[in-house]
């Protein structure tokens, strides 16, 4: 996070919760993508969850408005913030706070898991989108360059699958197999549901804002139509891990979910 990023929260925490606050993400049924999906729905979650009032406003070109060229971003008052972490501080700054009942070692669990669903299943998600050919041609390539008229939409669509190849090169991920990227899911899937055991959240106080993260991640996994639905077999291997999904889309999306 910039300082510039850091002050805004700071300022912006002196302030009391707006009530026209807008969150920015793509458009979803022709354009978002799986990775940018998971982390929209997540902040949505975590905003219901903290009963902040918000309207989404889809803009075909929101990657490129986000300050950090990342979405979600959301404009509170005078502030624009990106990114789930950037917002989740943005809101506990306010002194709003799911996790105030959560003892030291619990606040590292929560961060260790966050740090694990960016760096396993959002980085499988990208690797699935742009890496896998078959996903690429008959998902990604179209969703992606789907607001861009020809031939810019070729150009936008190389510019960004050189940007993804470039990220999981530096992470170690653009080697891998699709089976590896498979079981490193699975072992994820695995680590959360131990975690979570038979509880209705991860910590028994209430939902947090990783309740949120792993909603986002799974609720998009299990609904977004692919080439391939391995990423969906998998979490259905995890029966307490669909329950959680379903729990909080019934409770905060007021929805019944169908798998």
């Amino acid at each position: 996070m910039s300082l510039i990023e850091k002050i805004s929260i700071e300022l912006g925490a002196q302030e009391p919760w707006p009530k026209d606050v807008k969150l920015f993400q793509p458009y979803e049924v022709e354009q978002i993508l799986l990775p940018d999906n998971a982390n929209c729905l997540a902040v949505q979650a975590f905003l219901k969850m903290c009963h902040l009032d918000y309207t989404v406003e889809p803009k075909p070109n929101a990657e490129a408005m986000s300050p950090t060229l990342k979405v979600p971003f959301i404009k509170a008052g005078r502030f624009v913030i990106a990114e789930v972490e950037g917002i989740v501080q943005f809101i506990n700054g306010k002194g709003i706070t799911l996790t105030e009942k959560l003892d030291s070692e619990q606040k590292t669990d929560l961060r260790a898991f966050m740090s694990l669903l960016h760096n396993v299943m959002e980085i499988a998600e990208l690797y699935v989108c742009w890496v896998d050919q078959e996903t690429y041609n008959e998902i990604t390539s179209f969703r992606h360059g789907s607001v861009y008229p020809w031939p810019l939409n070729h150009i936008q669509n190389r510019s960004k699958r050189n940007q993804v190849i470039k990220k999981l090169s530096a992470m170690n991920w653009y080697k891998k197999t699709l089976e590896d990227v498979f079981e490193e899911v699975d072992k994820c899937c695995e680590a959360l549901s131990t975690r979570l055991g038979d509880g209705h959240y991860f910590f028994e106080d209430g939902p947090t804002e990783l309740d949120a993260l792993v909603f986002g991640h799974l609720f998009t996994i299990l609904t977004t139509p692919l080439p391939k639905n391995d990423l969906a077999e998998i979490i259905r291997k995890y029966p307490m891990l669909i329950a959680l999904v379903e729990r909080i889309e019934k409770q905060y999306f007021k929805k019944e979910t169908e798998h």
